[in-house]
């Protein structure tokens, strides 16, 4: 391998990502079929037992056939069936579509059907077909709305059955539901990647950051920073400095892209600065590939301080006038610190101008539903600000 001519190396490359290609796309398309395929058994069941023809001992006689039927298939035991008939109750339930609708039209808006459809899903459509060669068994099932149609074409078959018994078993809103699924299909997050962003109570965190008012909030994109950050992979001792809490997220740099979201490449620490006679070194160093700008993560392990802002927003000009280049944007920085009075906060950010957001860290989890309690308080507040 290391005797390859430049050329056949690019050549080679090609043709290993026409592999890679294929194989996605291959997963990708067995996955679809798999998740129409218990959403559709879990249709069935879900009837049969809302009509009370079948019981528990029905259902468990299913699993046995099933299993007597396809040796070795896996995921159709009793406890799988039940599974399945959750699946489909949640999202076919009006309840879970009401509140999301106009998300939910935004989100398809310009999506265009499949190109290749199975014999149940047309059934659903409500499509004639030719009775010589569809079998009775779509009949048994509920037909879909066109929403709800494109709910399981355009969402729910593009995640991973996994994932799926996570975000059932572990959230409770549709509109938290939603925000997963949107995730793992935008993130590609992996089992093990969405059970510690449930666990670090995601959903929760962006929309906290979201809900706060600072005039410079409007400049950043909502849904791609959070407040607070919680770093509960790193080893740090007690008093640790700035330069131990740099140099740890620096050794564990994919959890922390993975804590801070997938579109940012890492550019470096301590990226030197000139201006004037003097060097100056930033900490974390970052380019967004959906925002085109230098993202800089500042970091202080006190409370913030007014004081704090200056010289972020000195770094960020130096940014702007000698890294950017002239295609991309503004570059933006988030000041991470180890708490800070919301007041405090309002005022320092009143008259800045430079894209900014301050934010707080935890070495640790913060329970689930202390931050639930919390968002659900500023919503209320919010409300209730709005009808004075």
């Amino acid at each position: 391998m290391d005797k390859l001519k430049r050329s056949e190396r690019l050549e080679f490359e090609q043709i290993a990502l026409l592999i890679e290609d294929a194989r996605n796309r291959t997963f990708q398309k067995a996955n679809e079929e798999l998740i129409r395929l218990y959403f559709n058994v879990g249709n069935i069941v879900a009837v049969k037992v809302s009509e009370g023809t079948w019981g528990e001992k029905t259902v468990g006689e299913l699993a046995a056939y099933i299993d007597a039927q396809y040796p070795g298939l896996t995921g159709f035991n009793r406890r799988g069936l039940y599974r399945m008939k959750q699946f489909f109750e949640t999202y076919s339930d009006p309840g879970f579509l009401s509140p999301l609708q106009t998300q939910l039209e935004a989100y398809f808006a310009g999506k265009q059907d499949p190109l290749i459809v199975s014999a149940v899903p047309t059934q659903l459509q409500g499509q004639e077909l030719d009775t010589e060669i569809v079998s009775a068994l779509p009949t048994q099932l509920t037909p879909l709305t066109a929403l709800q149609q494109k709910l399981v074409s355009f969402i729910l078959t593009k995640v991973s059955w996994t994932n799926h018994l996570e975000i059932l078993s572990r959230t409770k809103s549709p509109e938290e539901k939603f925000f997963y699924l949107l995730h793992c299909i935008k993130e590609r997050w992996s089992m093990r990647e969405l059970r510690r962003q449930l666990s670090s109570a995601y959903f929760e965190r962006i929309m906290l950051s979201n809900q706060k008012i600072s005039t410079l909030s409007a400049q950043l994109p909502q849904n791609l920073f959070k407040d607070p950050y919680i770093f509960e992979f790193l080893d740090l001792p007690d008093g640790h400095s700035e330069t131990d809490l740099e140099r740890s997220l620096v050794l564990n740099l994919q959890k922390f892209i993975l804590e801070i979201g997938k579109g940012f490449t890492y550019m470096g620490n301590q990226y030197r600065l000139q201006v004037g006679n003097k060097d100056y070194y930033t900490d974390l160093l970052f380019y967004h590939r959906d925002l085109q700008c230098l993202v800089l993560f500042e970091l202080k392990i006190q409370e913030f301080e007014p004081e704090f802002l200056g010289k972020l927003n000195f770094y960020l000009e130096a940014l702007d006038r000698d890294v950017k280049r002239p295609h991309e944007n503004t570059s933006v920085g988030i000041l991470l610190c180890k708490g800070k009075d919301t007041e405090v906060v309002e005022y320092a950010m009143a008259r800045n101008t430079s894209p900014t957001m301050i934010a707080d860290y935890e070495t640790k989890l913060i329970p689930k539903h202390v931050l639930a309690n919390k968002l659900h308080y500023l919503v209320e507040q919010l409300s209730k600000e709005e009808k004075d």
